[in-house]
C-alpha cells in the first residue's frame, strides 16, 4: 500500500488476524490510520471492566503504564506485520525501550489513542517513536524496538 492509497481502518477481528494476541492481554481495539513502514494510529478504549483493575489499585483504578507501552508496541507489530508474507508463521516480540515516560494517569472511561512513527527499520526489526494520548494530553511516550521472529 502506497501513502496515496486510501486506508481502511481495521476492526479487531482483523487485527487478530495479524497479532497472535488474545484476551486478556490484546490491547488495541482499531487500526484507524496506517502507512506501512511508516506510520499508524491505534485506539485502546480503556473500560471499567479491564482484569487488571482489580488489584491495580482497589478504589484508585490507574492502567499500569506497562501495559500502556505494550500497547504502543502492538500497534507498532500490526504495522509491522500487515504486508508481510506468511505472517500467521511470525510472531512480534519486544525487543528494548528507551526513553519512557508517563506523563498522566489513565483511568476507566479514557480512549488512548497510539500514535507510532517509524524511526529506522532493518530487516525483522523496527524502531518506532511511540506516543499514548488521551485527547489532547500525552499520557505516555517511548521509543520502542521491535523484532518479529519466526513461530516455533
Amino acid at each position: 500500500m502506497s501513502s496515496s492509497e486510501e486506508f481502511t481502518p481495521l476492526d479487531l477481528v482483523q487485527i487478530q488476524q495479524i497479532l497472535p494476541h488474545r484476551y486478556p492481554f490484546l490491547l488495541v481495539d482499531r487500526i484507524v490510520e496506517m502507512v506501512p513502514g511508516e506510520r499508524v494510529v491505534a485506539v485502546k478504549s480503556v473500560t471499567a471492566n479491564e482484569p487488571f483493575f482489580q488489584g491495580h489499585f482497589p478504589g484508585y483504578p490507574v492502567m499500569p503504564g506497562v501495559l500502556i507501552i505494550e500497547a504502543l508496541a502492538q500497534a507498532g507489530c500490526v504495522m509491522m506485520l500487515h504486508g508481510m508474507e506468511d505472517r500467521e508463521n511470525k510472531v512480534p516480540f519486544f525487543a528494548g525501550i528507551d526513553g519512557c515516560r508517563f506523563r498522566r494517569p489513565v483511568v476507566p472511561g479514557d480512549q488512548l489513542r497510539l500514535e507510532l512513527t517509524v524511526l529506522r527499520q532493518r530487516g525483522i526489526s523496527c524502531k518506532m517513536a511511540a506516543k499514548a494520548f488521551v485527547g489532547e494530553e500525552l499520557a505516555a511516550e517511548a521509543e520502542i524496538l521491535a523484532v518479529v521472529g519466526e513461530r516455533t
